[in-house]
């Protein structure tokens, strides 16, 4: 008991100690020892390396998980050493109300038929998604969050020991400058001197206490330079190793592009391959044919709003002829693929000509590129002034 109370005593002053020194710093009344400016670099290096790490962790983690219950439950989940429970996507959830949907309004309409592939195609998106999240925790975030609660943890904590030993040295250095100052003034007092009221000290005494109080200032001086050059050396090579940190974090980086490039390629491909599924153009809505057929399969049994109707297909590309005003030109916005011989394919970004003619459906446009020429969708294109 007796230990622990000097023990304490001793922690106490020495906390009052660099209490004061700081302070006295702060007021511009002592001595600060100042790091070398490569050190000190290497310290600054090391702050940005943590702020800007935090900040990308921080941002990632929001766009990976969006909902903010749902990242405190997995917080959770891992401070309790415990497994996170599957969680369906987005996606998934959505593909499956897709397609119960269609089992209530019947899987052989054109409406239910169309829930059930863009139903599946939406559940393939959230299990592509949801490998993605995972890839992307393990080879991204996870490297992130050890460097914040391992790395940076044990730097900070050398840093603090780093700046106790710094202000147990400026002390040391005080206390040996005071001790210096008091020898001198004993050392100059005259003989016999009555330094207080009934009190008679001998200079000669006074000086010998005052140079054993020197020694001692001096010894501390030493041991607490000993020991902050040792934490100087520590902390130096602990900084040093940011480098090394960078290099690691740039092969994390490069693993999340990669997951991200084959999550948005898998989620091209799905798309493709719903929208031929669905037909060879994207439009906006489906109308169900006039004339109805029982089979979903039939290609008639749904036709684009953009789509020339049959009555209208007959139209002959090659006996059209450009009208004498009324031709304008076109940006094309994006690459088309004709349908048939009466099509026109087109590239992004060319620009051709187009105009229209009678009876000819509102969506579509006759475009001509040099000596090619046949039918474009309007939504394709861009029409110019």
């Amino acid at each position: 008991m007796d230990f622990n109370v000097r023990k304490l005593a001793t922690d106490a002053g020495i906390f009052f100690s660099r209490a004061v020194q700081f302070t006295e710093e702060k007021l511009g009344q002592a001595e600060k020892t100042e790091l070398d400016t490569h050190f000190e670099s290497l310290l600054t290096r090391a702050d940005c390396t943590k702020n800007w790490t935090e900040k990308i962790y921080r941002q990632t983690e929001v766009l990976l998980q969006p909902n903010p219950g749902s990242r405190i439950e997995e917080f959770l989940y891992e401070k309790l050493d415990r497994k996170v429970p599957p969680r369906a996507t987005n996606g998934e959830i959505l593909g499956q109300f897709m397609l119960e949907a269609a089992k209530e309004f019947g899987p052989g309409t054109p409406y239910g038929s169309t829930l059930i592939k863009v139903g599946d195609c939406q559940r393939r998106l959230g299990g592509a998604e949801r490998d993605f999240l995972q890839t992307s925790s393990i080879s991204f975030l996870t490297p992130l969050r050890n460097f914040l609660e391992g790395d940076w943890r044990t730097i900070s904590k050398e840093r603090r020991l780093l700046e106790n030993r710094r202000l147990d040295l400026d002390a040391c250095k005080a206390r040996l400058k005071k001790a210096k100052a008091a020898e001198a003034r004993a050392a100059a007092a005259p003989d016999f001197q009555e330094t207080r009221p009934r009190n008679y000290v001998l200079s000669a005494s006074a000086s010998a206490l005052w140079h054993e109080e020197l020694d001692k200032a001096e010894h501390e001086l030493r041991v607490a330079q000993t020991e902050f050059d040792r934490q100087a050396e520590v902390t130096r090579l602990l900084v040093e190793g940011i480098s090394s940190t960078h290099v690691n974090h740039l092969r994390c980086l490069c693993e999340f592009v990669e997951a991200q490039t084959v999550y948005y390629k898998q989620c091209h491909k799905y798309m493709q391959e719903l929208q031929r599924e669905l037909g060879r153009r994207c439009p906006d809505s489906l109308e169900v044919n006039s004339h109805g057929v029982g089979s979903p399969t039939d290609p008639s049994a749904f036709l684009p709003l953009n789509s020339p109707s049959p009555d209208t297909d007959a139209l002959q590309i090659e006996e059209v002829q450009p009208p004498a005003s009324g031709t304008r030109k076109a940006k094309v916005l994006y690459a088309y693929d004709a349908g048939d011989s009466s099509e026109l394919s087109l590239q992004a970004d060319e620009l051709i000509t187009v105009y229209t003619v009678p009876g000819m459906d509102s969506d579509w446009l006759i475009g001509e590129r040099g000596n090619q020429k046949g039918k474009v969708p309007v939504t394709y294109l861009e029409l110019l002034s």
